[in-house]
């Protein structure tokens, strides 16, 4: 099961393109200023499209230390970045905030992204404090942009974080399906780059089989086939860079021998 706007293909792959950091954080290269973030973004587009992948997804994962509550300047330049990389993407793109739901729907519905991921849904202990995003508002705002086609992708076990909320993850997936509306769960693993435990992945896709299952950290050439057995689509980051850093750019050598190994499973 996958969305219209990846078409015919089956087992899913999207790929990250991370954007350096934004303007106002700490990491900000102020020297470089937009004009290398955007030729940072560029460049990791085309290695990835040339690999072959299904789709790319944005996200501010360079944004260190993360906050609940984007600002201003924040939503101004992603915004600006991926408007200004649409003109060279022949494959769906989809945008994620870091840990803002309601701004990267914003952003998401504005660019005309094909769909958002985003912690919609839960109570979190983190490494940012008490997580408790607001799902509502983040569906109504998509609603009242008009863009109800533009799919939400609920990461249900957050990174950085553990949840509050002690119900079976398969029930916390069907719970956010049934209740939310969620168009997909996403399964992660402890930090960005490590694998969801895959006794997790499994339950949820058994409990879950009306709306797509992806997995969504941690996912590498060893694993993707055991991960693919169960799930609809993964999404990638870390596997795909330089050397398996989370912070490098992308290796397209890296994307084509894990693509070559998905032609295979398809």
């Amino acid at each position: 099961m996958v969305f219209e706007c990846f078409g015919s293909k089956k087992k899913v792959v999207v790929a990250m393109a991370h954007i350096g950091a934004l303007p106002g954080t700490p990491l900000y290269d102020a020297d470089g200023g937009m004009a290398r973030l955007i030729d940072g973004v560029l460049a990791d587009v085309a290695a990835l499209q040339a690999g072959g992948v299904d789709a790319i997804m944005f996200g501010n994962e360079n944004d260190r230390p993360y906050m609940f509550k984007a600002p201003v300047e924040g939503i101004a330049a992603m915004t600006a970045i991926v408007q200004a990389v649409k003109p060279v993407l022949k494959v769906p793109f989809g945008v994620n905030y870091l840990w803002d739901p309601i701004a990267s729907v914003g952003i998401g519905a504005v660019t005309g992204a094909s769909f958002v991921r985003e912690i919609f849904t839960g109570l979190f202990a983190s490494d940012m404090g008490l997580w408790q995003p607001d799902c509502a508002a983040a569906s109504r705002l998509r609603h009242n942009l008009g863009r109800d086609d533009m799919k939400l992708l609920f990461n249900i076990n957050a990174e950085f974080a553990h949840s509050l909320d002690q119900r079976p993850i398969e029930l916390r997936a069907r719970s956010a399906v049934f209740s939310s509306m969620a168009d997909a769960i996403l399964v992660s693993g402890p930090i960005t780059g490590q694998p969801a435990d895959q006794s997790h992945l499994r339950s949820v896709c058994e409990a879950v089989r009306d709306v797509p299952i992806f997995a969504n950290t941690g996912v590498n050439i060893d694993n993707v086939g055991d991960i693919f057995s169960m799930a609809s689509g993964v999404v990638i980051g870390t596997h795909f860079k330089v050397d398996g850093i989370t912070w490098n750019a992308v290796d397209g050598a890296r994307v084509k021998r894990f693509m070559d190994v998905v032609g295979g499973l398809r």
